[in-house]
């Protein structure tokens, strides 16, 4: 349930979206709040300034959630982004422990407003393949 107070911090996540087109940068913006609802930290979409594909605010922000907070305290904190996760951020988002995730627009109303969004191709896959070999430096890692 999306709350009066998810409400206010999902329009400074869309703010900080807002500033990035100013920046010339892609319009996405997040930002996360701890547990008593202070803002911990803000970041926007660098793709294209950074040429780097994964610069988006999401994973930026997981990533220093990972780094800069204990586990108990990622879990009680919340991301607010001004579009849904992709699969990259949610991965992140995922293996950060974040708690939980409240986002403005849904993939499905990023790819109305720009339809190129969601023309991303389908990897093919292939596998599992040579267990017997792989299994043994995971194996040696954990210890089994």
């Amino acid at each position: 349930m999306i709350t009066s107070a998810d409400e206010a911090l999902l329009r400074r996540a869309i703010a900080i979206a807002t500033r990035a087109v100013v920046l010339g940068d892609a319009p996405y913006g997040s930002l996360l709040a701890g547990p008593d609802g202070t803002v911990l930290a803000e970041a926007h979409n660098t793709v294209r300034r950074d040429n780097d594909i994964s610069a988006h605010p999401e994973l930026k922000l997981a990533r220093w959630a990972a780094r800069e907070l204990d586990p108990g305290t990622a879990a009680r904190t919340t991301l607010y982004t001004s579009c849904q996760p992709c699969g990259m951020c949610a991965g992140g988002i995922l293996r950060s422990g974040l708690g939980r995730v409240v986002f403005a627009l849904s993939t499905e109303q990023l790819v109305e407003l720009n339809p190129e969004s969601g023309a991303w191709p389908v990897v093919a896959q292939d596998g599992p393949a040579l267990f017997a070999e792989a299994r043994i430096p995971v194996e040696g890692y954990y210890g089994r």
